[in-house]
C-alpha cells in the first residue's frame, strides 16, 4: 500500500473511530461487561460473553443473561465457590446452538481454576508478565486452560477432542482466527467509550483484530488484506495494515469497521473501497 492511499485510509478510519462511539454499543455483547465495576467481575463476564458471542443477537443475549443470572451480582466470587454439580443443576436445559449446559459449566469451572492458579484471568493469561506477542500468549493460555481441573466434567483423564468447551478456546496453533478470544482481549485491554479496559499486562499494540464476517468482507473489499481464506494469517495481515494507521492501538478501528458492516453504512464502506 503506497503512502498516499495509507493516508487516505487513515483519515477515513480516524473519522469513523470518532463517530462510532458508545452510542453504537447496542447490541454488542460488550454491554454485559459494562454492567460491572470491579475488574475481577468484568474479566469473568467478558470471557463468558465473548465465548457465547456467536449465533443470532437475540440468542446471544438470552444465553449470556442465563449464565450471568446463575452467577448473581458478584460473578467472580460466585465462580470461586462454584462446583460442577451445582453449575449443571443451575444450567439445566441450557442450549446455545451446539453448546450445552456441560460446556458452559466446564467454562465456569475453568475460569475458577484460572483464578485459583494466578489470582485473576489476566495473570493466568500472562503468567510471565507483560505480553509482547499475543499469538504465543494465546497458545499458552489455551494449553494451560485445558490442563486445569474440570471436576469430572467429560470424565477423567485428558479433555476429549470432541468436548464442547474446546469451542470456547481455539488456538492460533490450529490456524484459527480466535475471533471471540481476540474480542475478549480487546474489551479487557483497550479503554475508551466502547471498551472497558483494565488489563495492564497486554499492550494495545499487540492485539489482533477479531475476524468476523463483517471484518472479512471489509478487509477484502477495501484491500486491507490480500488473503482470501479467513484465519489467523488474515487477522494478522488486516491488523498489520491497521497498525500502519495507529502503531500503538491498531484494533481501535475494529468496532467502527464492524458497525459499518453491521448497519450497512454504504457511504463509509464505499469511501474505504475507493481510497
Amino acid at each position: 500500500m503506497n503512502r498516499r492511499r495509507l493516508q487516505a485510509i487513515k483519515a477515513l478510519l480516524d473519522r469513523a473511530y470518532a463517530e462510532y462511539d458508545a452510542r453504537w454499543i447496542e447490541p454488542d455483547p460488550v454491554q454485559f461487561v459494562w454492567r460491572y465495576q470491579r475488574l475481577e467481575d468484568r474479566e469473568v463476564v467478558g470471557l463468558i460473553a465473548s465465548a457465547l458471542a456467536y449465533g443470532t443477537v437475540p440468542q446471544i443475549k438470552r444465553s449470556v443473561e442465563r449464565v450471568l443470572g446463575v452467577l448473581g451480582p458478584a460473578p467472580a466470587r460466585a465462580v470461586d465457590s462454584l462446583d460442577a454439580k451445582s453449575a449443571l443443576r443451575a444450567l439445566e436445559g441450557f442450549k446455545h446452538r451446539f453448546n450445552d449446559a456441560t460446556d458452559v459449566a466446564c467454562l465456569l469451572v475453568l475460569i475458577r481454576g484460572m483464578r485459583q492458579a494466578h489470582g485473576s484471568v489476566e495473570r493466568f493469561f500472562a503468567p510471565d508478565g507483560t505480553v509482547s506477542e499475543v499469538g504465543p500468549a494465546l497458545e499458552g493460555f489455551v494449553r494451560r486452560t485445558f490442563a486445569l481441573p474440570r471436576d469430572g466434567l467429560y470424565g477423567r483423564g485428558p479433555l476429549p477432542g470432541d468436548a464442547g468447551v474446546r469451542f470456547f478456546f481455539p488456538s492460533p496453533e490450529d490456524g484459527s482466527a480466535c475471533k471471540r478470544l481476540s474480542l475478549f482481549l480487546r474489551w479487557m485491554v483497550r479503554a475508551d467509550s466502547v471498551d472497558p479496559g483494565g488489563w495492564a499486562l497486554v499492550p494495545p499494540a499487540s492485539l489482533l483484530i477479531p475476524l468476523d464476517a463483517h471484518i472479512i468482507n471489509i478487509g477484502r473489499s477495501a484491500r486491507l488484506t490480500t488473503r482470501t481464506t479467513p484465519g489467523w494469517k488474515m487477522a494478522e495481515e488486516i491488523t498489520a495494515t491497521l497498525r500502519r494507521c495507529d502503531p500503538k492501538d491498531p484494533v481501535k478501528y475494529d468496532f467502527a469497521l464492524h458497525r459499518m458492516g453491521l448497519f450497512k453504512r454504504e457511504a463509509d464502506l464505499d469511501a474505504l473501497r475507493r481510497a
